[in-house]
């Protein structure tokens, strides 16, 4: 196969979308003949991470992007994530432009078996290449896409503060220029999530392939690290949370919760990330008495996380409203047992055998409920270390951006025709039942 990769968003040394971008697109190199073509400003860290210059291409729309990006920047200062998407449309387009520009001929003259859209994964950013495929009898396949996901209800005073004012008229995305025209000349949608999927139109829905938006690097996570063990000694259950401190992410919930526990000496938790809530968490700390067993540890460099974050023997994750949850991921690669929401993305990654996810409900309520999660780990060292090793067995096995590479070349051989439609499962089994699931779905 020869695929061309368009990946807009895609860097080695950044993280979020960037390193999604990178890492998927060099591991779909890694199985197929691809070349990918990205936004002018990655290619000195493409070079960087031995990237050569026959593998990859720079197209450049910085003449809009640039200016649109300190107006963004301006309006947000750090929020409002719709609000983003909205202001990166039109740089979006003259990305896809100049891609075509670029490879437009060749596409044409059939130099390219498939064309490929990584990234962005934004939804609401249709893509104007997907018609001129379609005309040009080249399959053109769009995604993984994730996003979209809904505000819980009882949740609007965290969805004020994230500034998040476009989210209530979030539909009209649906009005841009190429919305339906990439849905219908798409060969194949990779959708990331269940939730994007519920709100994919039924009419494209035999275009679908679930894929989770998410995976791992197995390099960065090869050694269990060395955790003290807690309970029989009298040792406190270590918990970790990781994110940016604001209101969404839920860490004011994970401490409301555990407050019984750390005054028992039976929870002790690692605050890892830094943001505008930083100090109303430390305020709620000191009011709740469990100073000696909170400790915050600032913001901790992406190439360092696994370090911090493997200390701990649960990672407590409530946040209200996550498309994907990359860090849940490391989190079990690590062997540290998730206490997630089964909302977006971080439901979907842990199962009964390899975490907790807890029902949505109200802040009351899932305060409650990840107190009573919390509880019955403190109390069952030996669950914890047999949920631990199956998670590690989960995220290697399933989630490495290879394993999703080797998925995604599955839907590059449906789309040629070479085989029918995979279904590897929304969300994915546990690793016992992939294969039979795979096994019967063809």
């Amino acid at each position: 196969m020869r695929v061309l990769l368009i990946s807009e968003m895609a860097n080695p040394e950044w993280v979020s979308v960037p390193l999604e971008g990178w890492s998927h697109s060099r591991a779909i190199q890694r199985l197929v003949d691809a070349h990918i073509v990205t936004h002018v400003r990655n290619a000195e860290a493409f070079r960087r991470a031995g990237a050569t210059d026959a593998e990859f291409t720079c197209v450049s729309n910085e003449w809009i992007a640039a200016p649109m990006y300190r107006i963004e920047s301006l309006i947000r200062r750090g929020k409002g994530w719709t609000t983003a998407m909205a202001f990166r449309s039109l740089p979006y387009y003259a990305f896809e432009r100049a891609v075509w520009k670029r490879f437009g001929r060749a596409i044409r003259a059939g130099e390219f078996d498939i064309v490929h859209r990584v990234t962005p994964l934004s939804p609401t950013l249709p893509s104007l290449i997907a018609r001129r495929c379609a005309r040009a009898g080249v399959p053109f396949v769009f995604g993984p896409i994730n996003g979209g996901l809904p505000w819980p209800a009882g949740f609007d005073r965290e969805r004020r503060r994230e500034r998040e004012w476009l989210s209530y008229v979030r539909d009209a995305y649906k009005l841009l220029p190429g919305y339906r025209s990439t849905r219908r000349h798409a060969s194949a949608l990779i959708i990331g999530s269940r939730a994007t999927f519920e709100q994919m139109d039924r009419r494209y829905h035999d275009r679908c392939v679930y894929i989770p938006e998410n995976a791992i690097d197995p390099d960065r996570f090869d050694e269990t690290p060395a955790r003290p063990p807690f309970g029989s000694g009298g040792e406190p259950m270590r918990v970790a949370f990781v994110g940016r401190l604001v209101p969404y992410k839920g860490c004011d919930m994970l401490l409301h919760a555990a407050a019984p526990l750390i005054r028992d000496g039976r929870v002790r938790i690692d605050v890892i990330g830094d943001g505008p809530e930083r100090a109303p968490l430390e305020r709620l700390v000191e009011q709740e008495s469990i100073g000696g067993g909170v400790n915050f540890l600032g913001w901790v460099e992406h190439t360092q996380l696994q370090k911090h974050l493997g200390r701990a023997h649960v990672f407590g994750f409530p946040s209200v409203r996550e498309f994907g949850g990359a860090v849940v991921l490391e989190a079990m690669a690590l062997g540290v047992v998730p206490i997630v929401l089964d909302y977006g993305g971080p439901g979907e990654l842990v199962t009964p055998k390899t975490g907790v996810a807890i029902a949505m409900g109200t802040r009351e309520e899932i305060i409650g409920r990840v107190r009573e999660a919390l509880g019955a780990l403190a109390s069952d060292p030996v669950r914890v270390e047999r949920m631990s090793r199956l998670g590690r067995q989960r995220a290697f096995g399933q989630f490495t951006w290879d394993a999703k590479a080797s998925m995604v070349r599955e839907v590059y051989k449906w789309v040629l025709g070479e085989r029918d439609k995979p279904d590897f499962g929304m969300p994915l089994p546990d690793l016992e039942q992939a294969d039979k699931h795979e096994a019967m779905s063809a």
